[in-house]
Protein backbone atom coordinates (compact mmCIF):
# COMPACT_ATOMS: atom_id res chain seq x y z
CA UNK A 1 0.00 0.00 0.00
CA UNK A 2 1.51 3.32 -1.07
CA UNK A 3 0.48 5.56 1.78
CA UNK A 4 1.87 7.35 4.84
CA UNK A 5 2.52 5.13 7.86
CA UNK A 6 0.27 7.36 10.01
CA UNK A 7 -3.13 8.62 8.89
CA UNK A 8 -5.50 10.77 10.96
CA UNK A 9 -8.95 9.38 10.30
CA UNK A 10 -11.09 12.52 10.70
CA UNK A 11 -9.12 14.04 7.83
CA UNK A 12 -10.26 11.16 5.61
CA UNK A 13 -13.96 11.91 6.09
CA UNK A 14 -15.41 12.89 2.72
CA UNK A 15 -12.29 11.96 0.74
CA UNK A 16 -13.13 10.46 -2.67
CA UNK A 17 -12.60 6.73 -3.33
CA UNK A 18 -11.37 5.78 -6.82
CA UNK A 19 -11.14 2.46 -8.65
CA UNK A 20 -7.94 1.51 -10.54
CA UNK A 21 -9.25 3.26 -13.69
CA UNK A 22 -9.54 6.58 -11.91
CA UNK A 23 -13.33 6.56 -11.70
CA UNK A 24 -14.82 7.77 -8.43
CA UNK A 25 -16.93 5.12 -6.72
CA UNK A 26 -17.77 6.81 -3.42
CA UNK A 27 -16.49 8.78 -0.42
CA UNK A 28 -14.97 7.76 2.90
CA UNK A 29 -17.31 8.13 5.88
CA UNK A 30 -15.53 6.23 8.69
CA UNK A 31 -12.95 3.61 9.62
CA UNK A 32 -13.66 0.19 11.14
CA UNK A 33 -11.45 -1.10 13.95
CA UNK A 34 -11.58 -4.55 15.55
CA UNK A 35 -11.36 -4.67 19.33
CA UNK A 36 -8.79 -7.02 20.88
CA UNK A 37 -9.17 -9.08 24.06
CA UNK A 38 -5.88 -7.64 25.39
CA UNK A 39 -4.98 -3.99 26.10
CA UNK A 40 -3.42 -3.63 22.66
CA UNK A 41 -4.90 -0.84 20.47
CA UNK A 42 -7.74 -1.93 18.16
CA UNK A 43 -6.75 -3.19 14.72
CA UNK A 44 -8.04 -1.12 11.79
CA UNK A 45 -9.51 -3.53 9.25
CA UNK A 46 -11.11 -1.24 6.68
CA UNK A 47 -13.01 1.89 5.75
CA UNK A 48 -16.70 2.57 5.35
CA UNK A 49 -17.46 4.22 2.01
CA UNK A 50 -20.70 5.80 0.88
CA UNK A 51 -21.69 4.87 -2.65
CA UNK A 52 -24.35 6.31 -4.98
CA UNK A 53 -27.91 5.96 -3.68
CA UNK A 54 -26.50 6.45 -0.15
CA UNK A 55 -25.43 2.82 0.24
CA UNK A 56 -22.58 2.33 2.71
CA UNK A 57 -20.21 -0.56 2.09
CA UNK A 58 -17.08 -1.97 3.69
CA UNK A 59 -13.68 -1.57 2.01
CA UNK A 60 -11.04 -3.91 3.41
CA UNK A 61 -7.62 -2.32 3.84
CA UNK A 62 -6.23 -5.25 1.87
CA UNK A 63 -8.12 -3.95 -1.20
CA UNK A 64 -6.72 -0.41 -0.90
CA UNK A 65 -3.49 0.51 -2.71
CA UNK A 66 -3.05 4.07 -1.44
CA UNK A 67 -4.47 6.51 1.09
CA UNK A 68 -3.78 10.23 1.25
CA UNK A 69 -5.59 13.47 2.06
CA UNK A 70 -6.97 13.77 -1.49
CA UNK A 71 -7.92 10.25 -2.50
CA UNK A 72 -8.25 6.61 -1.55
CA UNK A 73 -7.41 4.28 -4.43
CA UNK A 74 -8.60 0.69 -4.70
CA UNK A 75 -6.55 -2.11 -6.16
CA UNK A 76 -9.54 -3.71 -7.86
CA UNK A 77 -12.63 -2.47 -9.62
CA UNK A 78 -14.71 -5.30 -8.16
CA UNK A 79 -16.64 -4.23 -5.07
CA UNK A 80 -18.79 -6.09 -2.58
CA UNK A 81 -21.91 -3.91 -2.58
CA UNK A 82 -23.47 -5.58 0.42
CA UNK A 83 -24.56 -2.92 2.91
CA UNK A 84 -22.10 -2.46 5.76
CA UNK A 85 -23.21 -3.75 9.15
CA UNK A 86 -20.99 -3.35 12.19
CA UNK A 87 -20.15 -6.55 14.07
CA UNK A 88 -20.27 -6.79 17.88
CA UNK A 89 -16.47 -6.66 18.27
CA UNK A 90 -16.00 -3.72 15.90
CA UNK A 91 -15.70 0.00 16.45
CA UNK A 92 -16.65 2.85 14.11
CA UNK A 93 -13.88 5.29 14.88
CA UNK A 94 -15.44 8.66 14.01
CA UNK A 95 -18.96 7.79 15.07
CA UNK A 96 -18.00 6.35 18.45
CA UNK A 97 -14.79 8.11 19.51
CA UNK A 98 -14.94 11.65 18.17
CA UNK A 99 -15.71 14.14 20.98
CA UNK A 100 -15.53 11.44 23.64
CA UNK A 101 -14.55 12.78 27.08
CA UNK A 102 -11.34 11.08 28.21
CA UNK A 103 -8.41 11.45 30.60
CA UNK A 104 -4.74 11.44 29.64
CA UNK A 105 -2.43 9.58 32.01
CA UNK A 106 -0.34 9.75 34.09
CA UNK A 107 -1.79 13.00 35.51
CA UNK A 108 -5.41 12.32 34.59
CA UNK A 109 -5.77 15.52 32.53
CA UNK A 110 -9.39 15.67 31.22
CA UNK A 111 -10.01 16.39 27.54
CA UNK A 112 -12.01 15.40 24.48
CA UNK A 113 -11.01 13.40 21.42
CA UNK A 114 -10.67 15.48 18.24
CA UNK A 115 -9.01 12.85 16.00
CA UNK A 116 -7.54 9.36 16.04
CA UNK A 117 -4.53 8.21 14.03
CA UNK A 118 -4.03 4.76 12.59
CA UNK A 119 -0.45 3.58 12.12
CA UNK A 120 0.99 0.79 10.04
CA UNK A 121 3.47 -1.65 11.61
CA UNK A 122 6.37 -3.21 9.74
CA UNK A 123 4.25 -6.29 9.26
CA UNK A 124 1.59 -4.26 7.46
CA UNK A 125 -0.97 -4.25 10.30
CA UNK A 126 -2.84 -1.02 10.95
CA UNK A 127 -3.93 -0.09 14.45
CA UNK A 128 -5.30 2.90 16.35
CA UNK A 129 -1.98 4.04 17.78
CA UNK A 130 -2.36 7.73 18.65
CA UNK A 131 -5.15 10.00 19.82
CA UNK A 132 -5.41 13.78 19.43
CA UNK A 133 -6.91 15.11 22.68
CA UNK A 134 -7.79 18.73 23.46
CA UNK A 135 -7.53 19.72 27.10
CA UNK A 136 -10.56 20.90 29.02
CA UNK A 137 -9.77 24.31 30.47
CA UNK A 138 -12.98 25.08 32.33
CA UNK A 139 -13.08 28.48 30.62
CA UNK A 140 -15.44 29.09 27.70
CA UNK A 141 -13.20 31.73 26.13
CA UNK A 142 -10.03 29.67 26.09
CA UNK A 143 -9.26 26.59 24.02
CA UNK A 144 -7.18 23.94 25.69
CA UNK A 145 -3.88 22.67 24.34
CA UNK A 146 -3.97 19.87 21.79
CA UNK A 147 -1.96 16.76 22.68
CA UNK A 148 -1.10 13.78 20.50
CA UNK A 149 -0.62 10.81 22.79
CA UNK A 150 -0.32 7.06 22.55
CA UNK A 151 -3.55 5.07 22.67
CA UNK A 152 -2.46 3.34 25.91
CA UNK A 153 -2.23 6.68 27.76
CA UNK A 154 -5.88 7.59 27.16
CA UNK A 155 -8.52 6.42 29.62
CA UNK A 156 -12.17 6.33 28.62
CA UNK A 157 -11.88 5.05 25.06
CA UNK A 158 -13.70 1.82 25.82
CA UNK A 159 -17.33 1.50 26.84
CA UNK A 160 -20.01 4.14 26.48
CA UNK A 161 -19.06 7.68 27.35
CA UNK A 162 -21.33 9.48 29.79
CA UNK A 163 -20.98 12.84 28.12
CA UNK A 164 -19.81 13.61 24.62
CA UNK A 165 -19.76 16.85 22.75
CA UNK A 166 -20.71 17.22 19.09
CA UNK A 167 -18.50 20.03 17.76
CA UNK A 168 -15.89 17.84 16.05
CA UNK A 169 -18.45 15.45 14.58
CA UNK A 170 -20.37 18.44 13.20
CA UNK A 171 -17.16 19.70 11.62
CA UNK A 172 -16.81 16.38 9.80
CA UNK A 173 -20.44 16.50 8.63
CA UNK A 174 -20.81 20.19 7.84
CA UNK A 175 -20.00 20.01 4.12
CA UNK A 176 -22.44 17.18 3.39
CA UNK A 177 -25.57 17.70 1.37
CA UNK A 178 -28.73 17.48 3.51
CA UNK A 179 -29.59 14.06 2.07
CA UNK A 180 -26.09 12.73 2.86
CA UNK A 181 -26.15 14.19 6.36
CA UNK A 182 -29.56 12.60 6.92
CA UNK A 183 -28.06 9.31 5.81
CA UNK A 184 -25.17 9.73 8.25
CA UNK A 185 -27.56 10.48 11.11
CA UNK A 186 -29.34 7.18 10.52
CA UNK A 187 -26.09 5.36 11.30
CA UNK A 188 -25.71 7.03 14.72
CA UNK A 189 -27.14 5.69 17.97
CA UNK A 190 -30.42 7.44 18.79
CA UNK A 191 -28.98 9.57 21.61
CA UNK A 192 -26.00 10.61 19.52
CA UNK A 193 -28.21 11.36 16.52
CA UNK A 194 -30.45 13.59 18.63
CA UNK A 195 -27.42 15.45 20.03
CA UNK A 196 -26.08 16.18 16.55
CA UNK A 197 -29.50 17.19 15.24
CA UNK A 198 -30.09 19.55 18.17
CA UNK A 199 -26.72 21.22 17.53
CA UNK A 200 -27.61 22.10 13.92
CA UNK A 201 -29.04 25.54 13.25
CA UNK A 202 -32.77 25.73 12.48
CA UNK A 203 -32.43 26.02 8.71
CA UNK A 204 -29.91 23.18 8.41
CA UNK A 205 -31.97 20.93 10.67
CA UNK A 206 -35.10 21.72 8.65
CA UNK A 207 -33.34 20.66 5.43
CA UNK A 208 -32.08 17.44 7.02
CA UNK A 209 -35.44 16.51 8.53
CA UNK A 210 -37.00 16.71 5.07
CA UNK A 211 -34.61 13.95 3.94
CA UNK A 212 -35.21 11.56 6.86
CA UNK A 213 -37.78 8.77 7.23
CA UNK A 214 -40.95 9.87 9.04
CA UNK A 215 -40.07 7.81 12.12
CA UNK A 216 -36.71 9.54 12.54
CA UNK A 217 -38.26 12.96 11.86
CA UNK A 218 -40.76 12.49 14.66
CA UNK A 219 -38.17 11.14 17.11
CA UNK A 220 -35.83 14.08 16.53
CA UNK A 221 -38.67 16.57 16.78
CA UNK A 222 -39.82 14.93 20.03
CA UNK A 223 -36.32 15.33 21.49
CA UNK A 224 -36.44 19.12 21.00
CA UNK A 225 -38.27 21.45 23.31
CA UNK A 226 -41.54 22.57 21.77
CA UNK A 227 -40.46 26.13 21.00
CA UNK A 228 -37.35 24.92 19.14
CA UNK A 229 -39.47 22.34 17.30
CA UNK A 230 -41.85 25.08 16.16
CA UNK A 231 -38.96 27.24 14.96
CA UNK A 232 -37.57 24.35 12.90
CA UNK A 233 -40.99 23.71 11.38
CA UNK A 234 -41.11 27.38 10.34
CA UNK A 235 -37.90 26.85 8.34
CA UNK A 236 -39.32 23.84 6.47
CA UNK A 237 -41.29 24.12 3.25
CA UNK A 238 -45.00 24.13 4.19
CA UNK A 239 -45.64 20.81 2.46
CA UNK A 240 -42.73 19.12 4.28
CA UNK A 241 -43.86 20.60 7.59
CA UNK A 242 -47.40 19.38 6.95
CA UNK A 243 -46.14 15.88 6.12
CA UNK A 244 -44.17 15.77 9.38
CA UNK A 245 -47.02 17.12 11.50
CA UNK A 246 -49.43 14.62 9.95
CA UNK A 247 -47.42 11.89 11.71
CA UNK A 248 -48.31 13.40 15.11
CA UNK A 249 -51.59 13.15 17.03
CA UNK A 250 -53.89 16.15 16.39
CA UNK A 251 -53.42 17.65 19.89
CA UNK A 252 -49.64 17.79 19.36
CA UNK A 253 -50.11 19.26 15.89
CA UNK A 254 -52.18 22.06 17.44
CA UNK A 255 -49.57 22.79 20.12
CA UNK A 256 -46.77 23.22 17.57
CA UNK A 257 -48.90 25.18 15.10
CA UNK A 258 -49.91 27.58 17.87
CA UNK A 259 -46.23 28.16 18.69
CA UNK A 260 -45.35 28.94 15.06
CA UNK A 261 -45.64 32.43 13.62
CA UNK A 262 -49.17 32.83 12.18
CA UNK A 263 -47.95 33.57 8.65
CA UNK A 264 -45.83 30.38 8.76
CA UNK A 265 -48.50 28.22 10.39
CA UNK A 266 -51.47 29.23 8.19
CA UNK A 267 -50.31 27.50 4.96
CA UNK A 268 -49.40 24.39 6.94
CA UNK A 269 -52.84 24.30 8.57
CA UNK A 270 -54.45 24.57 5.14
CA UNK A 271 -52.39 21.69 3.73
CA UNK A 272 -53.33 19.47 6.66
CA UNK A 273 -57.01 19.84 5.72
CA UNK A 274 -56.67 18.08 2.37
CA UNK A 275 -57.38 14.39 1.90
CA UNK A 276 -54.22 12.21 1.76
CA UNK A 277 -53.32 11.06 -1.74
CA UNK A 278 -54.71 14.15 -3.47
CA UNK A 279 -53.08 17.15 -5.13
CA UNK A 280 -53.94 19.28 -2.12
CA UNK A 281 -52.07 16.96 0.26
CA UNK A 282 -48.85 16.75 -1.81
CA UNK A 283 -48.57 20.25 -3.30
CA UNK A 284 -46.35 23.09 -2.18
CA UNK A 285 -48.23 26.26 -1.33
CA UNK A 286 -45.25 28.50 -2.14
CA UNK A 287 -44.46 28.22 -5.88
CA UNK A 288 -43.00 31.16 -7.79
CA UNK A 289 -45.92 33.53 -8.51
CA UNK A 290 -45.73 36.85 -10.40
CA UNK A 291 -48.32 39.25 -11.87
CA UNK A 292 -48.87 39.51 -15.65
CA UNK A 293 -47.21 42.96 -15.79
CA UNK A 294 -43.91 41.61 -14.41
CA UNK A 295 -41.10 41.44 -16.98
CA UNK A 296 -39.20 38.42 -18.22
CA UNK A 297 -36.09 39.88 -16.54
CA UNK A 298 -37.90 40.03 -13.20
CA UNK A 299 -39.03 36.44 -13.58
CA UNK A 300 -35.49 35.24 -14.36
CA UNK A 301 -34.16 37.10 -11.34
CA UNK A 302 -36.79 35.46 -9.15
CA UNK A 303 -36.05 31.88 -10.21
CA UNK A 304 -32.32 32.46 -9.71
CA UNK A 305 -32.83 32.75 -5.96
CA UNK A 306 -30.61 30.05 -4.42
CA UNK A 307 -33.12 28.77 -1.87
CA UNK A 308 -35.50 27.56 -4.58
CA UNK A 309 -35.35 23.89 -5.49
CA UNK A 310 -34.81 23.04 -9.19
CA UNK A 311 -38.40 21.77 -9.52
CA UNK A 312 -39.88 24.97 -8.05
CA UNK A 313 -37.58 27.23 -10.09
CA UNK A 314 -38.44 25.49 -13.37
CA UNK A 315 -41.50 27.66 -14.01
CA UNK A 316 -43.28 30.85 -12.99
CA UNK A 317 -47.02 30.88 -12.31
CA UNK A 318 -48.88 34.03 -13.38
CA UNK A 319 -51.97 35.31 -11.62
CA UNK A 320 -53.80 38.44 -10.55
CA UNK A 321 -53.12 39.90 -7.13
CA UNK A 322 -52.73 38.85 -4.39
CA UNK A 323 -49.48 37.00 -5.12
CA UNK A 324 -49.67 34.63 -2.14
CA UNK A 325 -51.85 31.53 -2.21
CA UNK A 326 -54.76 31.54 -2.64
CA UNK A 327 -54.04 34.13 -5.32
CA UNK A 328 -56.33 36.18 -7.50
CA UNK A 329 -57.47 34.68 -10.82
CA UNK A 330 -54.94 32.21 -12.20
CA UNK A 331 -53.75 33.07 -15.75
CA UNK A 332 -51.19 30.43 -16.65
CA UNK A 333 -47.50 29.56 -16.32
CA UNK A 334 -44.20 30.19 -18.11
CA UNK A 335 -41.39 27.61 -18.20
CA UNK A 336 -37.88 28.91 -17.59
CA UNK A 337 -36.76 27.79 -21.07
CA UNK A 338 -39.39 30.08 -22.58
CA UNK A 339 -38.12 32.91 -20.38
CA UNK A 340 -34.61 32.39 -21.73
CA UNK A 341 -35.86 32.79 -25.30
CA UNK A 342 -37.85 36.00 -24.77
CA UNK A 343 -36.60 39.63 -24.67
CA UNK A 344 -35.96 40.64 -21.04
CA UNK A 345 -38.29 43.65 -21.25
CA UNK A 346 -41.32 41.63 -22.45
CA UNK A 347 -44.22 41.18 -20.03
CA UNK A 348 -45.19 37.77 -18.65
CA UNK A 349 -48.78 38.36 -19.69
CA UNK A 350 -47.66 38.14 -23.31
CA UNK A 351 -45.82 34.82 -23.01
CA UNK A 352 -47.99 32.95 -20.51
CA UNK A 353 -49.23 29.46 -21.45
CA UNK A 354 -52.61 28.10 -20.28
CA UNK A 355 -53.35 25.27 -22.70
CA UNK A 356 -53.11 22.51 -20.04
CA UNK A 357 -55.93 22.16 -17.54
CA UNK A 358 -54.75 22.81 -13.96
CA UNK A 359 -55.21 20.27 -11.19
CA UNK A 360 -57.87 20.54 -8.53
CA UNK A 361 -57.06 19.99 -4.83
CA UNK A 362 -59.08 16.75 -4.98
CA UNK A 363 -57.26 15.31 -8.04
CA UNK A 364 -55.95 11.85 -7.00
CA UNK A 365 -52.26 11.00 -7.19
CA UNK A 366 -52.54 8.45 -10.06
CA UNK A 367 -54.23 11.09 -12.23
CA UNK A 368 -51.55 13.65 -11.35
CA UNK A 369 -48.83 11.18 -12.32
CA UNK A 370 -50.53 10.33 -15.62
CA UNK A 371 -50.96 13.97 -16.62
CA UNK A 372 -47.43 15.01 -15.67
CA UNK A 373 -46.02 12.09 -17.64
CA UNK A 374 -48.28 12.82 -20.63
CA UNK A 375 -47.14 16.43 -20.92
CA UNK A 376 -43.52 15.94 -19.69
CA UNK A 377 -44.03 18.45 -16.89
CA UNK A 378 -41.97 18.97 -13.75
CA UNK A 379 -44.74 20.98 -12.08
CA UNK A 380 -48.48 21.56 -12.41
CA UNK A 381 -50.71 24.30 -10.95
CA UNK A 382 -53.48 23.51 -8.47
CA UNK A 383 -56.51 25.83 -8.52
CA UNK A 384 -59.67 25.99 -6.44
CA UNK A 385 -63.29 26.30 -7.66
CA UNK A 386 -62.86 30.09 -7.90
CA UNK A 387 -59.93 29.73 -10.31
CA UNK A 388 -57.43 30.87 -7.67
CA UNK A 389 -53.96 29.30 -7.54
CA UNK A 390 -53.60 27.45 -4.23
CA UNK A 391 -50.34 25.65 -4.93
CA UNK A 392 -48.33 23.51 -7.33
CA UNK A 393 -47.45 19.83 -7.47
CA UNK A 394 -43.83 19.17 -8.46
CA UNK A 395 -42.27 15.98 -9.72
CA UNK A 396 -40.35 15.51 -6.46
CA UNK A 397 -43.64 15.77 -4.54
CA UNK A 398 -45.05 13.00 -6.71
CA UNK A 399 -41.98 10.78 -6.30
CA UNK A 400 -42.01 11.19 -2.52
CA UNK A 401 -45.55 9.85 -2.40
CA UNK A 402 -45.24 7.15 -5.08
CA UNK A 403 -42.24 5.49 -3.44
CA UNK A 404 -42.82 3.24 -0.40
CA UNK A 405 -43.29 5.21 2.82
CA UNK A 406 -40.00 3.89 4.22
CA UNK A 407 -37.91 4.49 1.09
CA UNK A 408 -35.61 6.89 2.99
CA UNK A 409 -35.09 4.33 5.75
CA UNK A 410 -32.02 2.30 4.79
CA UNK A 411 -32.65 -0.39 7.37
CA UNK A 412 -36.43 -0.49 7.48
CA UNK A 413 -36.61 -4.22 6.92
CA UNK A 414 -34.42 -4.87 9.97
CA UNK A 415 -36.28 -2.56 12.33
CA UNK A 416 -39.05 -3.97 14.51
CA UNK A 417 -42.25 -1.91 14.53
CA UNK A 418 -42.42 0.53 17.42
CA UNK A 419 -44.95 3.04 18.62
CA UNK A 420 -44.44 6.58 17.44
CA UNK A 421 -43.05 8.86 20.19
CA UNK A 422 -45.05 11.74 21.54
CA UNK A 423 -44.01 15.24 22.53
CA UNK A 424 -45.28 14.84 26.10
CA UNK A 425 -41.75 14.78 27.44
CA UNK A 426 -40.67 17.95 25.65
CA UNK A 427 -40.28 21.16 27.58
CA UNK A 428 -43.16 23.58 27.36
Amino acid sequence: MSTPTRVYIARLAGVAVFDPNGDQVGRVRDAVARLRPTQRPPEVVGLVAEMPMRRRIFLSLNRITSIDSDAVVLGSGTLNLRRFEKRPNELLVLQELLDRRVQVEPVGQPGSVVDVAMECSRGGEWSLARVAVREQTGRLTRRGHLHQVEWERVRGLSGIADSRGTANLLAVLEDMRPADLANALQDLPDARRNEVAAALDDERLADVLSELPERDQVEILAALDRQRAAEVLEEMDPDDAADLLSELPPPEQDVLLDLMQPDEADPVRQLLKYTPGTAGSVMTSEPVILPPDATVAEALARIREPQLSPAIAAQVFVSRAPMTTPTGRYLGMVHFQRLLREPPADLLGGVVVNDIDPLRPTTPLPEITRRMATYDLVSMPVIDRNNRLVGAVTVDDVLDHLLPRDWRDRDAAARPPTAAPTLDGADG
